[in-house]
């Protein structure tokens, strides 16, 4: 789905206008389709219509499903992470603010925002209080470090201490090892 704010956020030369006349030729020819596909996204949305089947396919309409979540681990700059560019930031109380920064990630359950961690993973926003969201976003996040990172310290979330938290907890049962400064989990 192209929006106005996914357009800007990757610096498309010529801008919204430009790409907008290019979308709504796609939508002329029948290669596109123009609506209101996510709410929240703004009313110029642009999608194919395979992707509009596939959104309708995750409708849920308030049907309870008991499924695996789906859980993602980003760098928080990849094109894949829409918070900071098609969606806002969540809320979240105290000063520290995520954003689309170099060495960042985030962790996204079912497309939800659930964990930002700093460039060096020091300082984590936890933006879940679900105990079930929190495990599988440590799991993944473990999963992550022992595949790609090395390994990653944290020594604070949401600007308290890591050790005695709903997240630190998990990040304890996800294999983190408790060290003076926070948890630490090494590859």
């Amino acid at each position: 789905v192209v929006t106005r704010g996914a357009v800007q956020s990757e610096g498309v030369r010529g801008g919204f206008s430009l790409a907008y006349r290019v979308l709504s030729g796609f939508e002329d020819t029948g290669r596109a389709r123009r609506g209101y596909f996510i709410e929240g996204l703004g009313a110029a949305q642009f999608a194919t219509g395979a992707t509009i089947d596939r959104l309708r396919g995750f409708s849920t309409d308030g049907i309870a499903t008991n499924h695996e979540p789906a859980v993602f681990t980003l760098a928080a700059t990849d094109p894949a992470n829409p918070y900071g560019a098609a969606l806002p930031w969540p809320a979240l109380e105290g000063g520290h603010r995520p954003g689309r920064k170099a060495g960042a990630i985030v962790v996204l359950v079912d497309g939800n925002l659930a964990v930002y961690l700093e460039k060096g993973g020091r300082t984590a926003l936890a933006f879940t209080d679900d105990v079930t969201a929190l495990k599988v976003a440590a799991l993944d996040l473990a999963r992550a470090v022992r595949e790609n990172l090395g390994k990653l310290r944290i020594d604070k979330v949401n600007s308290e201490f890591i050790i005695g938290t709903p997240f630190g907890a998990a990040l304890t049962a996800a294999g983190f090892q408790i060290n003076p400064q926070g948890l630490r989990l090494r590859a």
